[in-house]
């Protein structure tokens, strides 16, 4: 019988049964065939810049007991090797992530729970540069309108933009989504 539950996709230290280890919370590394396990918030961070995710953060999830493995295995079939974890410990995580902040842990469905930790990205303030293309807003303007356009116009131009932006990604999140599509900015519109 094997010793490890899986083993951490980076850096191929066994993740032992019962332990804490970190998942992407982007769909397409945690599909059947991908996979992908983190033994350290490291580990997970090292993926990053190959992965080349928009926006990603990493989930704390603690591994299933040797008991509880061996059921789901003899339940499930002994070919097949993705089990839900099992519940996160209450484990200080921010000694383990060098003090990165973490979200409340969130209730899932079937009584599954998982805490979300904030990757560094995301952490940060929001850069508040300039959101749109001046040149091209610049011709559209004098094209359409035959106007010159101030540069004090972006400035505020992009704090509406941002002001849309959250708005349409609260309405994504309350829908369950976490992907900004374009009815959530249909539904702004709506709304006024």
């Amino acid at each position: 019988m094997a010793e490890a539950w899986k083993r951490c996709s980076t850096c191929k230290k066994d993740l032992a049964f019962g332990s804490l280890y970190y998942v992407c919370s982007v769909s397409t590394c945690n599909r059947k065939r991908t996979g992908l396990f983190f033994c350290s918030m490291e580990c997970w961070e090292a993926h990053l810049p190959l992965a080349r995710h928009r926006e990603a953060w990493a989930v704390e999830e603690t591994a299933p007991s040797l008991q509880a493995w061996q059921a789901m295995q003899g339940s499930s079939g002994a070919g097949k090797s993705s089990a839900k974890p099992a519940m996160p410990s209450t484990s200080s995580l921010s000694a383990a992530t060098g003090g990165s902040s973490v979200a409340p842990v969130q209730r899932r469905s079937g009584g599954e729970r998982r805490r979300v930790v904030d990757s560094p990205a995301k952490q940060s303030d929001a850069p508040q540069e300039v959101l749109v293309v001046v040149s091209r807003f610049k011709a559209y303007v004098k094209a359409r309108h035959g106007m010159n356009t101030s540069d004090g116009v972006f400035d505020k131009l992009s704090e509406e933009l941002r002001r849309l932006a959250d708005e349409a990604s609260d309405h994504a999140r309350l829908d369950g989504r976490k992907t900004l599509l374009d009815r959530d900015f249909a539904f702004l519109r709506k709304r006024k």
